[in-house]
């Protein structure tokens, strides 16, 4: 007790003296950083205590109990500075110097510790992955500051405006933590963007910063090529599948009509096009992990028609509406024609053809043909039948040799087919089989049916009976007369004319070999009368031809009576076939008259011909008497006349080799049968 009230007495005595020269003032400092609080006592040599927050930091210089506390300066000097190293949050406070003999204490001086924020963070950072389309939120937080720090965004260097703060005071009552929302628009960021988060207090005045990477992740953007286009079907196409993604593409996957094409996984295919990828498009898939995108294409094949919708054959009856349809395919567009076989006339240019109240000659063949121009053709035949009663179409008069074997035959169209076929003549009527001398076939056809009657050794009356063929359905009936007619055999005329035309080549050929020997006998010996078998040639040629050239003009003359006519394709409309009949006739009678004619014409020939072997020099000098010629003209059966000389005592006789010079076609007989 005693050394305390000592200390006070001394305290008190030197307290009259002692006075403050330097106190310690407010200051700030930022944590970290060494301060030092001035205090300066000149002529105190007592204790001086450092008081923080009111409470005594020690006696003197002894500050054991704060290792970052230090007092400094010259004691004797009076100098008792206090020095803090490395300020902490915790040195944040009031101190005071107090001179304790003295009785004196200096001013407060607050000092006040400022703390700079954490590096801030952003949320997500470094790289902040959004999927296209969605909206950005950054956050940014900057904790433990003293105090609060300010957050700002940056992006290309200008602040971004619109963000949202919030403060949270910490535990410790003076730290506290700051949180910035940012929020960006679709339309207001981009992919590959940095932005920036800054934080300052007094502390940091120059602030701290982090950054964020903006990555937006999207699906494949996929483009398909084809080349070329357009392309003819069977050529060679390459489709190429370009595709930005996101991340990253993962896998190709190509398809055709809805079908995976196997085999193909890169971004290229490569294929012979046919008219299929005209219809049926090729598409890529393109996949990441995000999910997949797919486009397809169509090739613009050129490709020749195609049937889409075949046309079938109708049957429908009398006076019903018979509609087809035919529908094509085809690249560039095509034109569809509807015709009936046979004919020229176009019906229609649609994939529908209707014919109203069809009657019985609508039946037959239609033809539905499309054309693509440049590429190709096609052609669909259908056939219409027509139900009605049965149409018989025969030739009204037909014909058979007397005595031998005779048909007749009834050629009907009928749909539905005939029930039921009848031959009658006199008091006969027969269906099929045989009765006497008759026999009824019956024939199927694509065209019909045919019906023969078959007369067995033709006698007379046969040319004198008429014949009824009708035929039956269940929509009516059709009757047909039909006569027959005598056949004439071969004319008379006809087989004499070939026969003689025989003959008189061989004569002609005769004629000329003896020529030929004559006139290599007059080479060696000039004077050397001919042997009697060429000159019995000669004579014998002059009497033939006198005979030939008048059964040749007889058969001139008459051929207009023994030319049979013979009508072997009968036609079903009797008008045209006595047209025929009555132009058949014209015929004969012309052709007649211009074998006359011919053979007029080859006699004036063969006179001027005569007149130059007049001038012709005799080889023999006129050992021979060649003196005059006469002629004989002998018109053919193929209208031509030969000239024999008639003094054709020599073969030396130049008259001889011209007679033996006439081709043997021209004295060759001929027959013609007009059918």
């Amino acid at each position: 007790m005693i050394p305390w009230v000592l200390l006070l007495l001394g305290i008190s005595r030197l307290g009259v003296e002692a006075m403050f020269s330097q106190q310690p003032q407010d200051l700030v400092v930022v944590a970290g950083q060494p301060v030092t609080l001035p205090c300066t006592i000149p002529g105190y040599h007592g204790v001086v205590l450092w008081i923080k927050d009111g409470l005594a930091l020690g006696v003197g210089r002894d500050l054991s109990g704060y290792p970052r506390y230090t007092v400094i300066g010259d004691h004797g000097s009076g100098e008792h500075h206090l020095r803090i190293q490395r300020v902490e949050l915790m040195d944040d406070a009031v101190f005071e110097c107090q001179a304790v003999q003295a009785a004196m204490r200096s001013r407060p001086a607050r000092l006040t510790v400022l703390v700079p924020p954490d590096d801030p963070v952003i949320s997500g950072a470094p790289v902040v992955s959004l999927r296209a389309g969605d909206p950005l939120n950054l956050t940014c937080h900057a904790d433990n500051a003293k105090p609060a720090a300010s957050i700002i965004w940056i992006r290309n260097e200008e602040v971004l405006n619109g963000a949202m703060y919030s403060k949270t005071l910490l535990r410790d009552g003076r730290r506290e933590s700051t949180v910035s929302t940012l929020y960006l628009s679709p339309s207001n960021i981009e992919t590959g963007q940095q932005i920036i988060c800054k934080a300052s207090n007094k502390a940091v005045p120059n602030g701290k910063e982090t950054s964020v990477m903006i990555d937006i992740q999207h699906l494949p953007l996929v483009n398909l090529s084809v080349e070329p286009q357009p392309v003819l079907e069977g050529n060679l196409v390459k489709f190429h599948c370009s595709a930005k993604a996101n991340p990253p593409v993962t896998l190709y996957r190509w398809a055709k009509g809805g079908s995976i094409i196997k085999d193909v996984s890169g971004d290229t295919y490569e294929v012979l096009v046919d008219h299929s990828f005209f219809t049926e498009p090729v598409s890529c898939e393109v996949t990441n992990s995000l999910g997949s995108t797919n486009i397809s294409r169509n090739v613009d094949v050129y490709f020749g028609p195609r049937m889409a919708a075949e046309p079938q054959s109708l049957q429908v009856d009398l006076g019903s509406d018979a509609v087809f349809n035919c529908a094509w395919t085809g690249n560039p567009s095509l034109t569809i024609v509807w015709m009936k076989r046979g004919s020229g006339v176009v019906l229609s240019n649609e994939n529908l053809l209707t014919l109203k109240s069809v009657r019985q000659e609508d039946a037959g063949k239609y033809v539905c043909r499309a054309v693509v121009p440049r590429v190709g053709a096609g052609e669909k035949e259908v056939s219409l039948t027509v139900n009605g009663p049965p149409t018989i179409s025969s030739t009204q008069t037909q014909q058979a040799l007397h005595g031998e074997k005779g048909q007749i035959k009834c050629f009907i169209r009928s749909t539905p087919p005939p029930d039921r076929i009848a031959w009658s003549w006199k008091e006969t009527v027969l269906e099929s089989g045989t009765s006497g001398r008759y026999t009824v076939e019956t024939v199927n056809t694509d065209e019909g049916v045919i019906s023969t009657l078959t007369m067995s050794n033709i006698v007379p009356a046969d040319f004198q009976t008429i014949y009824n063929c009708t035929a039956w359905n269940s929509f009516g009936s059709d009757t047909e007369i039909i006569r027959l007619k005598e056949q004439e055999s071969l004319p008379v005329a006809v087989i004499i004319g070939i026969a003689v035309g025989a003959f008189v080549a061989f004569i002609v050929l005769m004629g000329t070999i003896g020529a030929f020997c004559c006139t290599r006998s007059q080479r060696k010996e000039v004077h050397l009368v001919m042997p009697s078998l060429p000159v019995s040639i000669c004579a014998h040629q002059r009497e033939l031809a006198s005979k030939i050239k008048t059964e040749n003009l007889k058969g001139v003359v008459s051929a207009k009576n023994d030319i049979r006519v013979e009508i072997v394709h009968k036609d079903h409309n009797a008008a045209r076939e006595n047209e025929e009949h009555n132009s058949m006739k014209q015929l004969m009678v012309e052709r007649g008259e211009f074998q006359q004619e011919s053979a007029l014409k080859q006699l004036e020939v063969l006179q001027e011909e005569e007149k130059e072997y007049q001038h012709i020099k005799d080889p023999t000098n006129g050992y021979y008497s060649v003196n005059t010629f006469k002629e004989h003209h002998t018109p053919t059966a193929g209208n031509q006349t030969t000239e024999v000389p008639t003094d054709c005592t020599t073969t030396a006789n130049a008259s001889c080799w011209a007679w033996a010079a006439v081709p043997s076609s021209s004295v060759s007989g001929s027959s013609s049968v007009a059918r």
